[in-house]
């Protein structure tokens, strides 16, 4: 997974980079806010069925098909009538021309990017983690290859064209996908009381994953609100330079669920425990090597992705610390989920999604992106302290 990851990595290093520079800081601040408006309300748009499929059919392989169409018909339904309410909520919450492009980037990512994500939940249940981590190349390739092409034929793109570039790039992603998968494994059979039946727990799964959007993305969408699209460009680059060097995190959190999901169906919880605090802790040690990498890696921001973007070594050098932190809380809050205990979890990320809202609302008018870069310091640092204590408490009261 983690080779797969460092794939990726570069893939999307370039795709970024290139990305920047079509765009200028100007017109990418336009499209980061519509993507992370669209990012909040996102997990929904699955009604949870990949972590479904990941938890039914990795104890009964024979339910594969009609949880595989499970995937698709979720999917279909609920992502294109979470687009058209975004669509319509948009123009009350962002300024108008992230507003306008609501549309491709929800179709776009609520309906097939979220296709492609939940099909890497299938590989994941039988550990076959490097077809996972190929899905994520691929579309990662796929918008590498259509930036390039833009920048050749198109050097003063808009955040429209990108975004409706972007687009064709996740339906494509989302064909093939959708064909490796029935191919290697068996076409999907739809049964649309399946969908009903497990909507409660499957909500539950996208409440989480909301709470988690929420927390990284609501900072950029109320930049967005407020107008600062120089500063949005600014502090998303940053982040998402940021979210790059946390895929060792994710690599490690990604092969972990399979085996706690596993362990803790007979009932060890004490070891399932045991095993996400080694994980985290290491997680942690790796989160922090990518932490110093970033802060002596940051001057060199306006040399890869041009002058207008100078200000982000001072937003990259402040949010440096996320991935230590993040080692912590990704990997016992992973644990959490793969226990049963995602409602705790949920809880815990909710409450963490509100007192992040408070702490944007408060600073990001009096400090625009230096305010939002210290909430998700907070935020972060409040989620791992509380992930850490719930996991101990459970593995005690289970003792």
């Amino acid at each position: 997974m983690l080779v797969g990851q460092g794939c990726s990595f570069l893939l999307q290093a370039g795709y970024f980079v290139l990305l920047a520079r079509l765009l200028g800081v100007r017109e990418y601040g336009i499209f980061a806010g519509a993507f992370a408006f669209v990012g909040i309300a996102m997990p929904y748009s699955t009604l949870g069925s990949g972590l479904l499929f990941v938890r039914y059919v990795g104890s009964q392989p024979n339910s594969f098909a009609v949880y595989w169409g499970n995937i698709i018909l979720s999917t279909a339904i609920a992502g294109t009538a979470l687009t058209a309410l975004l669509y319509v909520v948009a123009p009350h919450l962002l300024n108008p021309a992230s507003a306008a492009i609501v549309l491709p980037v929800g179709i776009g990512n609520c309906i097939f990017g979220q296709m492609v994500a939940s099909m890497g939940f299938v590989f994941q249940t039988f550990e076959r983690l490097r077809m996972t981590a190929a899905l994520s190349i691929l579309t990662n390739g796929l918008r590498l290859l259509a930036v390039g092409i833009m920048t050749i034929l198109l050097p003063h793109s808009s955040a429209q064209q990108w975004a409706m570039a972007s687009l064709y790039v996740s339906v494509l992603a989302a064909i093939v996908g959708f064909v490796v998968v029935s191919k290697g494994f068996c076409w999907p059979q739809f049964l649309p009381s399946l969908v009903v039946s497990h909507a409660v727990e499957g909500l539950g799964f996208s409440l989480g994953w909301s709470a988690q959007s929420a927390y990284n993305d609501i900072d950029k969408t109320l930049l967005s609100h407020y107008g600062m699209n120089v500063q949005n460009g600014i502090y998303t680059m940053a982040y998402r330079i940021v979210d790059i060097a946390n895929m060792p995190i994710t690599a490690l959190d990604a092969a972990a669920l399979p085996r706690y999901v596993r362990d803790s169906s007979s009932n060890d919880v004490r070891g399932v425990s045991r095993l996400a605090v080694r994980l985290a802790v290491r997680a942690s040690l790796v989160g922090l090597m990518m932490s110093a990498v970033l802060f002596l890696a940051a001057p060199l921001i306006p040399h890869l992705v041009g002058r207008g973007f100078a200000a982000g070594v001072q937003a990259l050098r402040w949010l440096c610390l996320l991935p230590a932190i993040r080692g912590i809380h990704q990997l016992t809050g992973c644990a959490l989920t793969g226990m049963g205990f995602q409602r705790y979890r949920t809880a815990v990320q909710l409450a963490a999604a509100g007192v992040n809202l408070a702490l944007n609302l408060w600073l990001i008018p009096r400090y625009g992106w230096h305010g939002a870069a210290w909430a998700s310091l907070a935020t972060d640092g409040l989620l791992a302290v509380a992930t850490w204590l719930l996991l101990k408490g459970i593995s005690k009261r289970h003792a």
